[in-house]
């Protein structure tokens, strides 16, 4: 294996972060841009891209896209 470090931007400030154990919020740079990141999932700006959403081909959802109550 390779003794080479190398640097990636941080996916929310873009600022360089070396690539190895010294940096342990990789790929973020701190521990406030990995929290942005996860805040920005959580309130569901980010996505992961599918045709159908599970939840909403299993009946979890009615026609007006509110959840199904099955108790």
């Amino acid at each position: 294996m390779s003794d080479d470090i190398f640097t990636v931007p941080c996916p929310i400030c873009h600022k360089q972060v070396e690539w190895s154990e010294q940096s342990p919020y990789r790929p973020f740079c701190s521990k406030r841009c990995q929290l942005i990141d996860l805040g920005e999932w959580a309130a569901e700006e980010k996505a992961i891209p599918c045709e159908t959403a599970d939840f909403a081909a299993s009946g979890l959802l009615n026609e007006d896209n509110d959840w199904v109550n099955h108790s």
